[in-house]
């Protein structure tokens, strides 16, 4: 059987775990956090979480993942058969990942442990945010889902990494990045409505205490301990 290594709280781990769950494959979900021992090491190089245990052996990074779990032709297809249109669901996976989540990302210091990032690094974030959900709304269908009218794993991405960064940009900047993205709203709505994807969130909710927690005591140690 296949198991995924993660936690509830890391939104790459969540776009496996919702993969799974939509293609109806069984698993088992190790609870894993991302360290630099010898044992985690051995299975994932980086030691960063998710990573999946095939038969095979240990499988990591996010894409890798969900491209395996499709070339295993097993459940729900979450890609489309037409080697173009494929390739059109992974070019806006790559888009979003690149340029709405890795450009979001440098603030979550900030936002779950409070950490006063450099103006150089808020003024990159606010200006690729921006640019992302420009490029987003350049290259996405939205008619109703990222890709056209069935739900692939650009969804996925989309849901893992967009709402995240929608909150940054509103916290950090005052940008309201979905205003003027009433499609990318809705979506964002109607996938929040996912039995899955509420099960996911409730799990993310219930150890988001501890996770907000631990990073605080990891950058501000010394508030920590008097907090």
């Amino acid at each position: 059987m296949l198991k995924l290594y993660g936690f509830p709280v890391s939104n790459y781990a969540n776009m496996v775990h919702l993969a799974l769950l939509e293609k109806g494959l069984p698993f088992e979900y190790v609870p894993t956090v991302p360290e630099q021992s010898p044992e985690l090491l051995a299975k994932s190089p980086r030691g960063k979480v998710p990573f999946l245990e095939t038969p095979q052996g240990y499988l990591n990074e996010t894409s890798v993942i969900l491209d395996y779990l499709e070339d295993r032709g097993e459940g729900r297809p979450l890609l489309p058969a037409d080697p173009y249109q494929k390739a059109l669901v992974r070019a806006l996976m790559k888009e979003i990942e690149l340029y709405i989540e890795l450009a979001a990302r440098p603030m979550y210091a900030e936002l779950l442990a409070g950490v006063t990032l450099p103006d150089a690094i808020r003024n990159k974030a606010r200006d690729d945010l921006q640019a992302g959900f420009a490029t987003l709304k350049r290259h996405g269908r939205f008619a109703p889902y990222v890709a056209g009218d069935s739900f692939t794993l650009a969804d996925v991405v989309f849901l893992y990494s967009a709402e995240l960064a929608a909150r940054v940009g509103q916290k950090f900047f005052g940008l309201d990045l979905l205003g003027d993205f009433p499609a990318a709203r809705a979506l964002l709505a109607t996938l929040g409505e996912n039995p899955n994807v509420k099960t996911l969130a409730a799990q993310r909710d219930a150890a988001m205490p501890g996770f907000v927690a631990a990073m605080r005591a990891k950058y501000n140690p010394g508030k920590a301990a008097a907090g």
